[in-house]
């Protein structure tokens, strides 16, 4: 297989991608340093759920913490997976979602500004269109199809 410029692009969105929600995460678990740090968003959970609350008017005060953990869950999961590249289209459209829903949150909760600056509609189109890729280079999904097809042009199966 040869590569094309195509595939830098894809596996770049996919670590961008990645890394943007595996950073947000760590910056609720504290990795990224206490409350207050500068350039520190929330630093704890406690923050972030403030922020959820923030974000999601709509929810009673009780439900914020599971949207908040769900939405962590939810970010570990697509990143890694997108990291990696396994199941990477449905990964793809599932963060296309995920973001436009924060993207949505942050438009009702602070501003539309506040979701333009922070580039979430940017990044849900991103999305979307690695979803659309035709190939995922330098992932486990390509490493399971080059060895599906190697298997059926030799008549090699398991």
């Amino acid at each position: 297989m040869t590569m094309r410029n195509s595939d830098f692009e894809t596996a770049f969105l996919r670590a961008a991608l990645a890394a943007g929600f595996l950073s947000a995460v760590a910056d609720r678990f504290g990795l990224w340093g206490p409350p207050g740090t500068q350039r520190v968003a929330w630093g704890n959970m406690e923050h972030f759920f403030r922020y959820v609350a923030i974000l999601n008017p709509w929810f009673p005060a009780a439900l914020i913490p599971t949207v908040g953990w769900l939405a962590t869950f939810a970010e570990i999961a697509l990143g890694l997976l997108l990291l990696i590249g396994f199941q990477t289209r449905w990964a793809a459209r599932l963060s296309g979602l995920l973001l436009l829903a924060f993207a949505f949150g942050m438009t009702a909760g602070t501003s539309i500004k506040s979701a333009f600056d922070a580039s979430v509609f940017a990044a849900s189109a991103a999305s979307f269109l690695l979803a659309k890729a035709w190939r995922f280079p330098w992932s486990i999904d390509s490493m399971i199809q080059t060895k599906f097809y190697s298997e059926a042009n030799t008549g090699n199966t398991l």
